[in-house]
């Protein structure tokens, strides 16, 4: 169950950071008006022995962008499948605008837009067509459903790439239609997991500026699952981090860095570090965490910066060590997720998942 508690109140590490039940965690904020257009109340999924979500409850309210970050096989894409009707909840509550996901699917359903983490347009239609089928198969009028469609393609741009078979377009051009697709029916709420994966660069930057782009002109409720921080920290008003099935963490990003101890982070590093180096590192004044990331390089969080790295700096002459490389930023969520979790996100992608999720939807929870 998530606790609200101080995480430092005994020493040890609270299921969320301080202050989250304070911006927004998981009860109403006395005097709010804003209601909730997503409520997830104490929701477990079980396949079988294996508990792929753990007792989770969180709200979204209307007009935010919420993300769940954590590592692949966290359980976020199960979560988006409950909350979109796709699979079963075994225990506990999820409402969306109000409706019960159990108890009035057909109603939430109308109330959502969902993208899939794989692109599950048609590759043999146009452009135009994927939208007119899907915009059909919401029985939206003909009318409503050219304008709506000649709009988004306009947002999205794709305007000059509507009558091109969906198979000849990048793989990013394939996300924007995705997404336009699932805005063809005018949803209040906009489901994404992991809209972003395979793309270059440059494509997650341009879809980035999209959802910022249709967030505001369409009013949209947006909840994102990702394992990239940058996207994260750009994107999103609140974070929930996932993992193991577990909310661990929730919060805005600032305040889930501000509540990591140490506000900068140094990177360094070594040539031919000797075996006790990481040992030798604890002890430079205002180091809070080590961490050894493997060829030589340690990542530092320290709450004096130009002091601790002044220090390193002597640590490897006296030692003999050389210093390949240093670099000083700030507390990414990269430390936030250390920090609540014990161990790196990217190390956690590297790791394959024992369970492997099943694909057909309405199996026995």
């Amino acid at each position: 169950m998530i606790s609200d508690s101080n995480p430092r109140a005994n020493g040890g590490r609270s299921s969320v950071p301080a202050g989250a039940a304070a911006k927004g965690g998981d009860q109403p904020v006395p005097g709010s008006e804003a209601p909730y257009a997503i409520e997830v109340e104490h929701i477990v999924k079980k396949f079988g022995d294996f508990t792929a979500v753990d007792d989770v409850s969180f709200n979204v309210k209307e007009g935010e962008i919420f993300g769940l970050l954590g590592p692949n096989g966290a359980g976020k894409s199960t979560l988006i499948r409950m909350m979109t009707t796709l699979i079963p909840i075994t225990a506990g509550k999820a409402r969306i605008a109000g409706h019960d996901v159990a108890r009035e699917p057909n109603q939430a359903r109308r109330m959502i837009g969902v993208i899939p983490q794989a692109l599950t347009s048609d590759l043999d239609l146009t452009v135009e067509e994927n939208l007119h089928i899907y915009a059909k198969l919401y029985d939206v009028p003909k009318k409503e459903r050219e304008r709506s469609i000649a709009e988004l393609l306009e947002v999205v741009d794709l305007t000059k790439w509507r009558d091109a078979q969906t198979k000849t377009l990048s793989g990013g051009m394939r996300r924007r239609l995705e997404i336009a697709r699932g805005l063809v029916h005018h949803p209040r709420i906009f489901f994404l997991d992991e809209p972003t994966t395979g793309l270059d660069p440059v494509s997650r930057v341009s879809v980035w500026e999209m959802l910022g782009n249709i967030k505001s002109q369409r009013q949209l409720t947006i909840l994102i699952t990702t394992h990239y921080m940058d996207e994260a920290d750009r994107l999103c008003d609140r974070i929930a981090i996932v993992d193991h099935g577990k909310l661990v963490a929730l919060d805005a990003p600032m305040a889930l860095k501000a509540s990591v101890p140490g506000s900068t982070v140094i990177e360094a590093q070594f040539e031919n570090p000797p075996d006790d180096w990481e040992k030798r590192l604890h002890t430079l004044d205002d180091a809070t965490s080590v961490q050894h990331e493997g060829a030589g390089m340690y990542r530092i969080l320290t709450g004096n910066g130009s002091r601790t790295t002044t220090e390193l700096v002597e640590m490897a002459v006296v030692a003999g060590v050389g210093v390949k490389s240093l670099t000083v930023q700030n507390t990414t969520l990269d430390d936030v997720f250390v920090h609540y979790t014990g161990r790196q996100l990217r190390d956690e992608l590297q790791k394959a998942h024992a369970f492997v999720m099943p694909q057909r939807p309405g199996l026995r929870p």
